[in-house]
């Protein structure tokens, strides 16, 4: 690729072209991966950056890929994990993130999960959000799935609240962390490792 690049620029008039044309068959090959591939690399926790977001569509449900890839939010008090209230942790819908737990999660009257605390911080990423005309922080997973929003009116200890899209997420029981993705330990502890 250096190589093709050098030669673009040597080109003058037509690097341009060459030089989209060099990046659209990058963008083709990157839409090979396959579903299996991708269920592959969501098993493993491994490439998930490399999913095209076609590839998700025929992963998740509508409402799932609306609400992860599409900054889609559902309707208060609809979503499946509102009001549950078993022992586990909570993983992202499509990569399998874990990414809350049950124990740091609190009922906030708002008809959306929330939780004080994130599980494991290396799997969010908080980003800022000034869509709709307001100033909030977005909450996405690492690998680009949008979860919700963190607002500064949760309880302590952390005076979070992290109100999260049912949708965006799936619900793992305690006695079946055996199938999060490269995870051997699923304590509330926060250590996955």
């Amino acid at each position: 690729m250096k190589a093709a690049i050098k030669t673009v620029i040597k080109a003058g008039a037509i690097a341009l072209p060459v030089l989209l044309l060099l990046g659209s068959l990058n963008l083709a090959a990157r839409d090979e991966i396959t579903v299996e591939q991708a269920k592959d690399y969501i098993a493993r926790g491994e490439n998930l950056e490399t999913i095209p977001k076609g590839v998700w569509k025929d992963l998740l449900t509508p409402e799932q890929f609306h609400i992860l890839w599409r900054k889609g939010t559902e309707q208060p008090f609809t979503g499946k994990l509102l009001e549950n209230k078993e022992e586990g942790v909570y993983v992202t819908a499509g990569c399998r993130l874990p990414v809350f737990h049950s124990s740091h999660k609190f009922k906030s009257g708002t008809g959306w999960p929330s939780f004080w605390e994130v599980f494991d911080s290396e799997n969010v990423v908080l980003k800022k959000d000034w869509s709709w005309g307001m100033r909030r922080i977005e909450v996405l997973s690492k690998c680009g799935e949008h979860l919700g929003h963190v607002f500064e009116d949760g309880p302590e200890p952390t005076g979070l609240r992290y109100c999260i899209n049912s949708e965006a997420l799936d619900f793992v029981p305690a006695n079946r962390s055996n199938e999060v993705p490269g995870q051997t330990s699923l304590s509330e502890s926060g250590s996955t490792q």
